[in-house]
């Protein structure tokens, strides 16, 4: 029985992988959909708006329309999208960029609080509609109603319960996100536009990220169709306008990946659309901007407050403000910037000193994360030293206990990886993030069937070469639980970078998210691995066993 005690620990090492892989697994993502903003309990307290409500503001009403998922070559595709081409030759227009998750919901909430995924409050990934939780943090819909005006709102539903109801007076919210429902919110809109009862009308087309989902991604030719298809509905908004007394906004919540999908961190994901066309508006290119430069700027042209917890900037250069706006600017990004602040650092208790700049909101946001930095340095440092230490033992176990068949270990994990990586970015065209993840299950299935096929493969190439099943069947056996086990060992330095930059759960704040998803996606490898492992283990005693027996009735058939 002694013989078998190092074999049964591995096996034991083996489910203890698969229950710790899978534990830890379901909880990292459950921990990314319940975090919330260090704010949420104690939100910074909005200030006076910028103008009195009876001073008059640049524009009669504000359009705002967001096209869901609107890629920035695709909008500056005249042949695809003639009437937005046509409106940015009028309109203050500049390349937009957001932060991961690249989400519609972080999207959303970025775009109306002016603060990042990490301060917003708004959900860090979509979540169901009953499960959308309402914005704790001020924002545009707030502010324009603190400043008299009545907004209204054509969206898909999940806004209904983004924004807080009491600032909208009028609604119409659909379940749908294809080119029905996008006609049914223009339909819905049209009749607003025409009375000129309401200062802000916000109107959500949807059917540009359905076809990025649904219908091919931006590579087919559908997607185009949606875009075109959207810039007819864009014509039918402008026919109710007068930009000499109203002003436009067209822009995007986020890009989509070639294949489609979104939410991870790649260039193109993060990169949307902005054209601010109308009354109040200087036109021109103006470069790139933040996503949360948008609340601020519009509170601003409509003489509201700067959202309490905005992260952005007032994108004076673009607008012909009113001198009282202008003059009021100064101290109300420094009142709203200073009580951000400190209400961010009270929240994590970390504490710098602020160093005044000419720019407002630079100087306070980087004192805002120099706070952050400090809290994570003092997290980093512990977890890097435990997961240097849990490397180098295991490094040293895996050399004292099989110097002789590292080499095999080796090249039999090279193997492995260069599969499974073949399959999926080349093959496959995945990317290394969340926006590679159609779902769930989808991420689950392909990762443990794509892994199981690389250690199989892996396993039967060098156990031929080296002989292995020539060895009595314990020791091939054994050789093969090692060799899955070497496999996890480099599977786990994801893992582990993983958790020195976010920890084991994400908690306090946004993580690291391309370390993250690889961390996420190792976790889901270690597991299949652990379970194939022991499955091959068998089969390598059960080979080892038949061989045995072949040789031995060969020996006495030749005696």
């Amino acid at each position: 029985m002694k013989q078998f005690t190092p074999i049964l620990f591995r096996i034991l090492l083996c489910l203890g992988l698969v229950f710790a892989a899978f534990l830890w697994a379901t909880n990292l993502m459950d921990s990314l959909y319940a975090f919330r903003s260090p704010l949420h309990s104690n939100p910074p307290l909005p200030g006076e708006p910028l103008l009195p409500s009876d001073v008059p503001i640049p524009t009669r009403r504000l359009i705002f329309v967001l096209m869901d998922a609107l890629r920035v070559d695709t909008a500056n595709d005249p042949a695809i999208m003639p009437t937005l081409g046509a409106l940015r030759q009028q309109a203050a227009w500049a390349t937009m960029h957001s932060r991961p998750p690249s989400y519609s919901d972080p999207g959303y909430s970025a775009l109306f609080t002016g603060a990042w995924p990490e301060l917003s409050d708004g959900p860090a990934m979509n979540v169901e509609y009953e499960d959308t939780p309402t914005w704790t943090q001020d924002n545009l819909f707030s502010a324009l109603k603190r400043r008299g005006f009545q907004a209204a709102v054509s969206a898909y539903y999940w806004f209904e319960k983004l924004i807080p109801q009491y600032a909208v007076s009028a609604s119409f919210y659909t379940p749908g996100d294809d080119q029905a429902a996008d006609r049914q919110v223009v339909d819905a809109a049209l009749p607003w536009l025409h009375d000129l009862e309401y200062q802000l009308v916000f109107i959500h087309l949807d059917q540009v990220d359905y076809a990025g989902h649904y219908e091919g991604g931006p590579l087919d030719p559908r997607w185009n169709q949606a875009a075109r298809r959207v810039d007819d509905m864009l014509v039918e908004i402008l026919s109710e306008l007068d930009l000499n007394q109203d002003t436009l906004l067209v822009l995007s919540d986020h890009g989509m990946i070639d294949r489609g999908g979104h939410g991870g961190h790649e260039a193109i994901v993060l990169q949307e659309p902005f054209i601010l066309a109308g009354a109040g508006v200087k036109p021109g290119n103006y470069g790139d901007i933040d996503m949360v430069d948008v609340a601020p700027t519009l509170a601003a042209l409509m003489g509201a407050n700067i959202p309490a917890s905005s992260q952005g900037r007032v994108l004076t250069e673009m607008l012909a403000l009113p001198p009282e706006v202008t003059a009021a600017l100064p101290e109300a990004l420094t009142a709203q910037q200073g009580r951000l602040l400190d209400a961010y650092q009270a929240a994590i208790e970390s504490h710098v000193t602020l160093e005044p700049g000419e720019d407002i909101v630079a100087s306070h946001q980087d004192a805002l994360e120099s706070a952050r930095s400090l809290r994570l340095q003092n997290e980093l440092l512990p977890r890097f030293i435990l997961a240097a230490l849990l490397t180098l033992m295991l490094l040293v176990w895996f050399i004292w206990k099989r110097r002789e068949d590292l080499p095999w270990y080796i090249l039999a994990s090279l193997i492995y990886l260069l599969l499974f990586n073949l399959r999926y970015a080349l093959i496959d065209g995945r990317t290394y993030s969340l926006s590679s993840v159609a779902s769930a299950n989808d991420l689950i299935l392909y990762t443990t069937s794509t892994a199981a096929m690389a250690l199989l493969v892996s396993w039967m190439v060098t156990a031929l070469v080296h002989k292995v099943f020539r060895r009595l069947p314990r020791q091939a056996a054994m050789w093969t639980l090692d060799l899955a086990l070497f496999i996890v060992f480099l599977l786990i330095m994801p893992i582990l970078w993983s958790y020195v930059l976010n920890g084991m759960l994400v908690t306090w704040t946004m993580p690291h998210f391309p370390s993250l998803f690889l961390g996420f996606l190792s976790l889901i490898q270690v597991l299949t691995v652990a379970i194939c492992g022991l499955v091959i283990t068998l089969a390598s005693f059960i080979i080892g066993l038949m061989l045995k027996r072949r040789y031995t009735q060969s020996d006495r058939n030749a005696a």
